[in-house]
């Protein structure tokens, strides 16, 4: 069926001798597509993306982590900070933008802080409460009832989050470029549509939905591969 769709929009396309600054027959957007791979302006657009991105989600994702773990291990300094996250987050955002173009790796990274948290939270709230009790029954102190019980119990939600959070951090590293940073994928979308190349702009955002949908591939094979059936209950949190 899309493919049908394709054909049939190449075709009207060509004979209606289609003038759009949006829009261009798919042999335009590929053929605008491959020349972009062969000058190596898509290759080098996607190298500083990717860098900001997994930067951004690497220190987002460990921030995140830490705090969802130690809001969700101690009940006390959950309900102490649970008013203050809420209060400040939308107050550190606009903190965050203000910073300037060269800070996109800090805005994916913040980005990427909140679902972790709060998925990370919700995963170690989740456990089994038998487990605790087997953990303080043996004396475990709180890093060991951590590593060994708390962590490995909530990895699969965890996991989980990751996949949330790597797909936030695409979408916001190519927003930010598209907005305040004159780098990557997004700057390129800007200087397609400036140029009023709607093929090539097109080509621009069909290589960012293969890199979305390659980079989640591969971590659905990740995540069954490292966890089993236990992927599939933590696709659902």
């Amino acid at each position: 069926m899309p493919l049908a769709l394709m054909l049939a929009f190449e075709l009207w396309a060509r004979l209606t001798h289609l003038q759009s600054d949006s829009l261009a027959p798919p042999s335009a957007i590929f053929a605008a597509l491959a020349a972009a791979l062969a000058d190596l302006s898509i290759p080098v657009a996607t190298r500083d993306t990717l860098f900001a991105a997994f930067a951004g989600l690497a220190i987002g994702s460990a921030i995140g982590l830490l705090l969802g773990i130690a809001f969700g291990v101690s009940r006390p300094i959950d309900r102490l900070m649970e008013v203050t996250v809420e209060a400040i987050r939308p107050r550190i955002a606009l903190i965050a933008l203000g910073f300037g173009y060269r800070m996109e790796i800090v805005i994916v990274a913040f980005a990427c802080v909140w679902p972790m948290l709060i998925l990370t939270r919700s995963a170690v709230r989740s456990i089994e409460p038998r487990l605790m009790e087997v953990s303080r029954a043996l004396r475990l102190s709180a890093t060991q009832r951590i590593t060994k019980i708390v962590f490995p119990a909530a990895l699969p939600r965890i996991f989980v989050a990751f996949r949330l959070s790597a797909g936030i951090a695409l979408i916001v590293a190519v927003t930010i470029e598209i907005a305040i940073n004159p780098i990557g994928l997004g700057a390129g979308i800007m200087l397609a549509q400036q140029a009023l190349r709607a093929d090539l702009m097109l080509a621009y955002l069909l290589w960012i939905g293969v890199i979305g949908y390659a980079l989640n591939v591969l971590l659905i094979a990740a995540q069954r591969r490292l966890f089993g059936r236990a992927a599939l209950a933590g696709d659902h949190p």
